[in-house]
């Protein structure tokens, strides 16, 4: 039978892992209580599906302000805190910065029961932006927040003057190819997620086996809160969410964008859903980034494709100079 796995970004299923300390640091709760992002934590009051929620977000304005304002989304296994460079030189260069943690992640709500779309996430993001009277924004995300900028893009044209993929995923749909896992596999998994499991997974798969001490910083975010007494709380939304973009593809839609588009795609990058749930010769056809950044820009009317060799999933953490290069001039045309 062949070994169940899904790691690839979004989700670690690791039943069988040993568990290691979190290098000596402490604890989380489930919301990162007790944990300092790079700049002030404000919370958005949400009121969705019932339920009153906490949206948490960064909003810095620039001192020599240039009129514009970038939101920027997280992947998967992130949250806002990974965006301190990217934010510190988006201010530098006059730019307002709003970083909004998404329900389910970070120091927002990890709410009992959420229908978690992307649409919803757009919609919740929305509302946070109309209720600091930000008119227009251009849209970074990364990864899975590749997936909600192109959302966001969607259903408010009007309001998004530009937006940047970097290497996001949905590229291509998985579910064409890998067979459905219900969330009752992926909550198990995610339950027994520990700091080595993760650690091993994002060297291999984010940076080549070449792993530099601050990295650990991004596995300890995942796993500091395993032994919090509402942990089994945060596995069900982790599961909710992976079911949320395997099911949810927006690589149909990449043609009706409406603004100008920059891809940001790191070459070595093969990043795709349950790529262990399929034979090799399958495995072998998915997250090709270097075709499937070329096929989307392709699809995309008004679209610029930024190629980074020898770089993988993450560039603005692998080698933000080099991501920052190319970020910088992308914004002024």
């Amino acid at each position: 039978m062949k070994r169940f796995c899904l790691f690839l970004s979004l989700l670690w299923v690791l039943p069988l892992a040993t568990s290691f300390g979190q290098e000596n640091r402490p604890e989380l709760g489930i919301n990162l209580e007790g944990y300092d992002y790079p700049y002030p934590v404000e919370d958005y009051a949400l009121h969705s599906q019932g339920q009153a929620l906490d949206m948490a977000f960064m909003y810095e304005h620039a001192q020599r302000p240039n009129g514009r304002t970038v939101l920027l989304f997280h992947g998967k296994n992130f949250n806002g805190a990974y965006w301190e460079q990217t934010m510190k030189v988006l201010l530098e260069e006059g730019y307002d910065v709003l970083v909004p943690d998404q329900i389910g992640f970070g120091k927002s709500s990890k709410p009992a029961h959420y229908h978690y779309t992307f649409h919803q996430l757009a919609e919740n993001t929305r509302e946070l932006v109309d209720s600091l009277d930000i008119s227009k924004v251009t849209v970074l995300g990364h990864s899975m927040g590749g997936m909600l900028a192109t959302r966001f893009a969607l259903m408010y044209p009007n309001e998004v003057e530009k937006l940047i993929l970097e290497n996001p995923i949905g590229l291509e749909d998985w579910k064409r190819k890998v067979p459905y896992a219900g969330l009752e596999q992926w909550y198990r998994g995610a339950l027994n997620r520990t700091f080595e499991g993760v650690k091993s997974y994002m060297m291999s798969s984010y940076f080549d086996g070449n792993w530099e001490e601050k990295y650990n910083e991004w596995v300890y975010l995942l796993t500091a809160m395993n032994e919090s007494p509402d942990w089994d709380r945060y596995a069900w939304n982790s599961a909710l969410i992976y079911d949320m973009v395997f099911t949810q593809p927006v690589v149909y839609e990449f043609d009706n964008l409406e603004m100008p588009t920059v891809l940001i795609i790191g070459q070595r990058d093969r990043t795709a859903l349950g790529t262990g749930m399929v034979p090799d010769s399958v495995a072998a056809t998915m997250g090709d980034y270097p075709e499937l950044g070329k096929k989307t820009a392709d699809k995309i009317p008004n679209s610029t494709l930024i190629e980074l060799d020898g770089i993988g999933h993450l560039p603005h953490i692998e080698d933000f100079e080099l991501f920052k290069s190319k970020l910088l001039p992308a914004l002024k045309k």
